[in-house]
């Protein structure tokens, strides 16, 4: 199995590191000092095993975990027990270690990470939704009107009503955010605040807690930022 090591601290990596070295079929191919580095490395890259802290900069470990459409398993190592019942919520968190680790309690967290690993290679492959087209029909006035998706900027929840911004013109419509959602191919809209859709293929750029498209800047709430995250095609 190989894996990699995610922590802030170089001495807290470092004992991981050491600790892997004692177990002939797990090899660290890598080590990352924050959840962005790594998240560039795993969109290139796949890894059987990732040994994560929670409390760092920026993203916690749990914000981390949300931006993997298909994360390994996951052994969190945090010197904070208070986050224990959570991490039953995330089916990837295969253990949890509390600093200081030792040998023996290292050792059955890696029993834990086979056993799942063979688990999930024997488990069948999920089905794929079927495609939706490339286009939607909105009703406007008891008129049905096409709109192509690669037209669609962004959609705008408005209490009963929704608008949904073009290139061109814009459309509101008595409907809600949920339900169109569910019209809209996966690869090319992604929600980001509970008011809004985006195209992802529009953005022109991100900064803090905003996206621009066009000429809208659109809010990016903290639930709705890992999932983005893990989109972008980060260099």
């Amino acid at each position: 199995m190989n894996c990699i090591i995610i922590d802030d601290e170089a001495a807290a990596r470092a004992i991981v590191a050491q600790l892997c070295s004692t177990i002939s079929n797990l090899e660290v191919i890598e080590e990352f000092p924050s959840a962005i580095e790594a998240i560039k490395f795993l969109n290139q890259q796949t890894v059987d095993v990732i040994f994560l802290d929670i409390h760092m900069p920026m993203f916690t470990g749990f914000d981390f975990i949300q931006t993997l459409k298909n994360p390994p398993k996951i052994v969190l190592i945090t010197s904070d027990k208070n986050f224990a019942i959570e991490a039953y919520e995330y089916e990837a968190i295969v253990d949890y270690l509390v600093k200081p680790i030792t040998k023996e309690r290292f050792e059955k967290a890696i029993k834990k990470v086979e056993n799942a690993v063979t688990q999930k290679s024997l488990s069948p492959n999920s089905v794929k939704k079927p495609d939706v087209g490339n286009e939607l029909y909105i009703n406007i006035d008891r008129r049905l009107i096409k709109l192509k998706f690669n037209e669609i900027l962004l959609i705008e929840a408005q209490g009963d009503y929704i608008t949904v911004k073009t290139e061109k013109k814009d459309y509101k419509v008595h409907n809600t955010l949920k339900k169109i959602k569910e019209k809209l191919p996966g690869n090319l809209f992604i929600q980001i605040h509970r008011s809004y859709i985006i195209n992802f293929t529009k953005i022109i750029d991100i900064e803090d807690n905003s996206v621009l498209i066009e000429k809208n800047v659109i809010p990016i709430s903290r639930s709705n930022r890992p999932e983005l995250m893990r989109r972008l095609n980060l260099l």
